[in-house]
C-alpha cells in the first residue's frame, strides 16, 4: 500500500481541527469601527454614545466583532443570524440574486439595510437600535471582504487549503497547529487574519490605534466609485475584485509575498467600509433624539 507523507497528514489535521473562518478578523472590523467612528457628525457620535452606554467598550471598534463573537458567546444566535455575514452569487458570474441567494433576507446584503432600517427607526426600542447599531458595524465590515460575497463553490475560499509559511503567530485557538513555522489554513483565512495582522503593528486589540492612524491618515475620502448606501453594489465590487485582483493564487503553497502583494487591497477595502459605515450612521442617527 503507498505511504501517505507526513507532511500531507500534519495538513490535513490541521486544516480538519481549524474552524470555518468568518470575515475579517477582530482586527479588520475593528479597524473599521475605529476609522468610521472618526467622521461622524457630532449628533451621530452621540447617538452612539447613548445606544452603547453600558457596553464594555461602548465605542464602535469597541462592538465590531460582537456579531462573530456570539459564536462563542450566544451560540443560538449565532446559528440563526450567522447567514447574514455573506452573499453567494450561485449562478456564477457575480452576478445576485437575491430571491437565490438571499432567501427570507438572510444574507449580508439585505441585512445591510434591514439594520439600517431598525436603527434609524426611532419607535423600535433601545436594545433593538443598539444591537442593530452593532450588526451594522459588523456586516458593513463583512460586504468589503472579497471572499464574503465571491462566485465560487468553495464556501467564500473556507475549502481553498493553503500551507503559509509566515512569521505572524496564528489566533489562540490554532497555536497548536502551527508547525516549524508553516501555517496549514484556507484562504479565507489568510484574508480574514494574516494579510493584516502581518502589517507591523501585531494582531492584536492594542494595533488598532497606530494602524487606523496610518489608514485614516491617507486621502479621504478613499476612492468610491460604488454608491454610498448601496449594499448590492459593494457586494459586486467585492465578487470582481476577486478576479480582477487574482485573489486566487496559483498553487497553496502561500508566504509573506502574498500577504505583502494583497495587502493595499485589503488596506483599500477597510477605508472603504469605514467610509461607508460612517455615511449610513450619519444618515440614521443625525437627527436629535426626543
Amino acid at each position: 500500500m503507498r505511504r501517505i507523507p507526513v507532511f500531507l497528514l500534519v495538513f490535513a489535521a490541521l486544516l480538519a481541527a481549524s474552524p470555518t473562518a468568518l470575515a475579517w478578523s477582530a482586527l479588520g472590523h475593528r479597524l473599521v469601527g475605529a476609522i468610521a467612528e472618526r467622521h461622524l457628525t457630532p449628533e451621530a457620535e452621540a447617538q452612539v454614545r447613548e445606544l452603547l452606554a453600558g457596553e464594555p467598550d461602548p465605542t464602535l471598534a469597541g462592538v465590531a466583532y460582537w456579531a462573530d463573537a456570539m459564536r462563542n458567546e450566544d451560540p443560538p444566535r449565532f446559528k440563526a443570524t450567522s447567514k447574514w455575514h455573506y452573499i453567494n452569487a450561485q449562478g456564477g458570474g457575480c452576478d445576485f440574486d437575491l430571491v437565490r441567494d438571499c432567501p427570507d433576507g438572510n444574507c449580508v446584503v439585505a441585512q445591510i439595510d434591514r439594520q439600517s432600517a431598525i436603527l434609524a427607526d426611532r419607535t423600535q426600542t433601545r436594545e433593538a437600535r443598539r444591537d442593530a447599531l452593532k450588526f451594522l458595524v459588523h456586516l458593513v465590515g463583512d460586504a468589503h471582504q472579497p471572499l464574503h460575497a465571491g462566485d465560487r463553490t468553495d464556501a467564500g475560499g473556507n475549502q481553498y487549503q493553503i500551507s503559509l509559511a509566515t512569521a505572524l503567530q496564528p489566533e489562540a485557538y490554532a497555536k497548536d497547529k502551527y508547525v516549524d513555522g508553516v501555517m496549514g489554513t484556507n484562504l479565507h483565512s489568510t484574508w480574514d487574519y494574516y494579510i493584516l495582522g502581518a502589517a507591523g503593528f501585531g494582531a492584536g486589540g492594542d494595533a488598532v490605534t497606530p494602524y487606523a492612524n496610518k489608514l485614516d491618515a491617507l486621502p479621504w475620502p478613499p476612492s468610491d466609485e460604488a454608491p454610498l448606501f448601496a449594499p448590492m453594489a459593494w457586494a459586486k465590487e467585492s465578487c470582481r475584485l476577486i478576479e480582477a485582483r487574482h485573489i486566487y493564487p496559483d498553487g497553496h503553497k502561500l508566504d509573506d509575498a502574498y500577504l505583502d502583494a494583497m495587502r493595499p487591497l485589503a488596506e483599500q477595502r477597510i477605508r472603504q467600509a469605514a467610509w461607508r459605515l460612517a455615511s449610513i450612521l450619519n444618515a440614521d442617527l443625525d437627527t436629535p433624539s426626543h
